[in-house]
């Protein structure tokens, strides 16, 4: 439908995983194209265009019929793909949905869930996605963490899709009031080659992490330590910095972690006022800042948790649904946590330690489950996993591990590639009531639940979550039972 081999003219066909709308070219050739919204008509900008593979990718740079769904203008200038285009460079990652309103967002994200479900799992879903409470009209100000990366002259920025370009911000508006204010983009980081921020929720005290380049020398280790020192205790911001060989953390100001808290009204009656969690400069935490709340009780709605009862909790992070199903078990049940990643697991030892009924595990879930090696792909959320911890006690060794209790029901949360298959088996193979599946890819998800099913199990219910608004990308959580 276009002269310009380069800048093709496309009609945009369905939604595809990965934030994607498929097009053709008057070749047959497939194009997956971003930016756009299926039923349009785009000039595009191919971005990979190689004649051997099997599909080109491509940026909406011109819409010439725009469809119903399309705002005005996109929610963030730096991530709209025809403004870039107008001004000779990539959009950036992070808003490939920003230029739709958010019920077209929902829609899409309905209708990927729908086909990845249907296709990998054989499970016909008619559910839709739901806001987060509390969300912004244009979904934007809800990131209270911040990834940017630092040039070698100290300017933090962030990447166009599939690109290694760094390009410098002004804004980010998918971010919290809370750090926006503090504008870390602003910043020079001379020394450091990345900068995480984390504004709790709970409007306590933020915190400022660098990661030291590999050459970033005494002097300008000193340097940034001194002007990041003031900026911390100015904007009482606490600062810490990871060493260039990756093996310490140091604190610059302040503290060396955030603190989380979370009100749940299914365990108030449990646990009066908050509970909360310590999450250090690296741990992981959930990227919404109504993400906790939301996920805590749409696990709890499903658990169905009674006291007495059992739960495995794998790939458990700093310990948010640990904790919640410490409470509903009660003294008279138990929780076996696993997490491999060596800093959130120490977050969730941490956490529990005073908890007598949970047994929180340091190492690969696969073979804490099963006591084999293998099973890296979704294994954990980390490398290097090696230690254990139970309560207030603390093991070196992977191989002391105390042996899983037999499971009534069945938490996890695996990272975005998934569960490992080891461990879907011995999940299976433990005979628990209920498995309780939160993810966030939709084709890990499908995956993992045809997997399930085919062992003999049922998927009850799903329910999604739009806890990424102005993304592609969307929470669920399944429900899993079997007859017998």
């Amino acid at each position: 439908m276009t002269h310009d081999p380069d800048h093709p003219v496309l009609r945009l066909g369905d939604v595809a995983h990965g934030g994607h709308v498929v097009a053709r070219t008057d070749d047959g050739r497939v194009v997956f194209v971003r930016h756009g919204l299926p039923g349009e008509l785009v000039r595009v900008r191919l971005t990979d265009a190689d004649p051997a593979a099997s599909f080109w990718r491509a940026d909406v740079t011109e819409v010439l019929e725009p469809a119903p769904g399309r705002r005005g203008a996109h929610v963030w200038p730096a991530a709209d793909a025809a403004r870039a285009a107008s001004e000779g460079r990539f959009p950036l990652g992070g808003a490939e949905f920003g230029h739709a309103d958010l019920p077209t967002q929902r829609e899409l994200k309905r209708r990927v869930l729908t086909e990845q479900l249907s296709h990998l799992a054989g499970h016909d879903w008619d559910g839709t996605v739901r806001e987060a409470p509390g969300e912004s009209a244009d979904g934007t100000g809800w990131r209270p963490r911040l990834h940017l990366d630092v040039a070698p002259d100290g300017t933090p920025g962030m990447h166009p899709h599939r690109s290694e370009d760094l390009a410098p911000l002004t804004d980010m508006p998918l971010a919290t009031d809370a750090i926006r204010r503090l504008a870390p983009w602003s910043l020079r980081l001379e020394g450091a080659e990345r900068v995480d921020v984390a504004a709790p929720a709970n409007g306590q005290q933020p915190l400022l992490h660098v990661s030291l380049r590999a050459d970033a020398g005494e002097a300008r280790t000193h340097a940034l330590r001194e002007r990041l020192g003031a900026w911390g205790a100015q904007n009482g911001v606490s600062v810490t910095a990871r060493s260039a060989d990756h093996r310490r953390i140091g604190t610059w100001a302040g503290t060396d972690e955030v603190r989380e808290t979370l009100a749940v009204p299914e365990v108030a009656e449990l646990a009066p006022g908050a509970l909360e969690w310590r999450v250090s400069p690296t741990g992981f935490w959930q990227i919404h800042r109504a993400a906790p709340g939301t996920l805590a009780r749409a696990v709890l709605e499903a658990a169905q948790l009674r006291p007495g009862e059992t739960v495995w909790d794998l790939y458990s992070g700093a310990g948010l649904f640990t904790a919640v199903a410490a409470l509903a078990v009660g003294e008279t049940g138990a929780v076996f946590a696993v997490e491999g990643s060596p800093v959130t697991s120490a977050d969730a030892a941490h956490n529990l330690a005073d908890v007598p009924h949970v047994t929180s595990v340091r190492g690969d879930v696969a073979r804490v489950l099963t006591g084999r090696s293998g099973g890296r792909r979704g294994g954990s959320r980390g490398a290097g996993s090696r230690a254990a911890s139970s309560g207030a006690t603390s093991r070196r060794n992977e191989a002391w591990a105390p042996r899983p209790p037999r499971p009534d029901v069945v938490v996890m949360d695996p990272p975005r590639a998934g569960a490992a298959k080891e461990v879907l088996a011995a999940v299976d193979q433990a005979g628990p009531r209920a498995i309780v599946y939160v993810a966030c890819d939709p084709a890990a998800l499908g995956r993992d639940l045809g997997r399930l099913r085919r062992r003999g199990w049922r998927i009850d219910r799903v329910e999604a979550f739009d806890l990424y608004p102005n993304t592609h990308h969307v929470e669920a959580v399944a429900l899993l039972g079997r007859d017998s």
